[in-house]
């Protein structure tokens, strides 16, 4: 095995990941207090966890890190590695099915599926792990363990790296804008709780609505239907009927109060709040990142990480493809292909890909073998022993192939890669240091970063 172990304490177990929301739906109404609530630093439970999640983050800091902010794209209900980035078309018709012809990349050596044209121009800038594997088949298990690093099962419910982000490279950090820290486009998974001991504060702000529409619709945000005097007239009225304000002028209370009305505004009518226009983007920008709802979401995560938000997840449905697998993936893999390959040039083009990581990947792949028979009628079903991931940018290498499948993907027979590998991987590139701890509410000590059940990690030196 490559790469080097390197010895962390293990704090706790985490217990099973039940099917509890990541975050519920918010009303209007709770969506701008959140909002509000992240630019007043109060999400971080007042003073003392203000105080506490400082000491951390200036512990957290290490040499080293270039990575300012994290878009994850996540590949909900698990792509097929042979279809994506570890094709096997020796293995026969039974394999790869019509997929049978993966094409050459911009990398001499490194082929990836057919369906994937215009990511094959861009493989120097990214790195296929192909070792990834944790032998998990069920979708909340699985989700939990490859966004948290964590085993489900014990005492300790950890949070995802999201969570983490926002609140070590977010908040503790100085964070200071009014779009929330940690941004999920735009429907929040479900599979487990994001947030884990870190509580409410640290849940991911889940936009709602579709970027591929005008208007985005995104909750608290933009309302479809109102106009920007609307929402201005609809204000004013408010403060003329505000006789309690009026009538406490001094009172602490309702300073804050006008306080957080004005933020919720400066919001809502302000600049902060265009990042979710696309209208902004010309034409041709759209269209590099195609017109679907994943392509255009991918849109939004650039215009996210280029006004600072730590922590973007675009939360790619569609990929449980039980039945009917192949038709599935002749809408889904274009879909992908030209939304992350233009995610990848334009944070290139920007100078903002040295500085930004692209996490792609799900929580598990799918069965090597294909299921030709009824019901299936060509399905996958759930495979957590080998899949892929791929990172790209932050630092991280292009380029390369790290692990590798046997001769159908069915098992990882070079460099397995665990789910804390990937994650500890992805903190160093952010500059968290080794020791870096978590605030958690009994007090508990809590690393931060994840290790194998025998309290190791082997980091991606490969491409570090």
């Amino acid at each position: 095995m490559n790469g080097t172990s390197d010895a962390m304490g293990r704090a706790g177990r985490p217990p099973a990941a039940g099917p509890a929301r990541g975050g519920a739906d918010w009303s209007r109404r709770e969506a701008i207090g959140r909002a509000l609530a992240g630019a007043g630093g109060l999400w971080f439970g007042g003073a003392a966890g203000r105080a506490a999640a400082a000491t951390d983050a200036a512990a957290a800091a290490a040499p080293g890190g270039t990575a300012r902010a994290v878009i994850q794209l996540w590949i909900w209900g698990g792509p097929c590695h042979l279809d994506t980035f570890d094709p096997k078309p020796e293995a026969g018709q039974d394999y790869c099915g019509p997929f049978a012809t993966p094409v050459e990349t911009n990398v001499p050596g490194i082929r990836i599926g057919e369906m994937l044209p215009l990511l094959a121009q861009q493989a120097d800038k990214y790195a296929i792990l192909r070792g990834m594997t944790h032998g998990v088949n069920g979708h909340e298990t699985a989700s939990y363990e490859v966004q948290t690093g964590h085993k489900p099962g014990g005492g300790t419910v950890f949070p995802c790296v999201g969570a983490v982000v926002s609140l070590l490279k977010g908040f503790a950090a100085g964070y200071k804008g009014l779009i929330p820290p940690y941004i999920v486009l735009t429907r929040p998974q479900g599979r487990f709780s994001e947030a884990g001991f870190l509580g409410s504060r640290a849940k991911p702000f889940a936009t709602g609505g579709d970027p591929a529409q005008t208007p985005f619709v995104v909750e608290g945000v933009v309302a479809r239907g109102v106009t920007e005097d609307r929402q201005r007239a609809r204000r004013d009225l408010r403060q003329r009927l505000d006789t309690l304000g009026a009538a406490m002028p001094g009172d602490p209370r309702m300073k804050a109060a006008a306080a957080c009305e004005q933020q919720a505004y400066d919001l809502i009518l302000g600049d902060a709040g265009k990042v979710f226009d696309l209208s902004q983007e010309t034409d041709e920008m759209r269209d590099r990142y195609g017109r679907s709802s994943f392509g255009q979401a991918c849109l939004v995560a650039r215009r996210l990480v280029e006004r600072g938000v730590p922590y973007v997840t675009v939360n790619y449905e569609g990929w449980d493809t039980h039945k009917q697998h192949f038709q599935a993936m002749r809408r889904k893999l274009p879909e992908l292909d030209r939304g992350m390959s233009g995610l990848l040039t334009d944070l290139a083009e920007r100078g903002r890909l040295d500085s930004t990581i692209v996490w792609w990947g799900g929580e598990f792949g799918r069965t090597p073998k294909i299921q030709w028979e009824p019901p299936w009628s060509g399905g996958r079903n759930h495979f957590g022993k080998a899949f892929c991931h791929v990172l790209a940018g932050g630092g991280f290498k292009g380029g390369r192939v790290v692990g590798a499948t046997d001769a159908t993907g069915s098992e990882v027979v070079e460099r397995p890669i665990y789910p804390p590998d990937l994650i500890a991987s992805i903190y160093r590139r952010l500059g968290l240091a080794a020791d870096t701890k978590l605030p958690h509410p009994q007090g508990l000590d809590i690393p931060a970063m994840p290790t194998r059940a025998d309290g190791t990690v082997v980091p991606l030196t490969e491409i570090m």
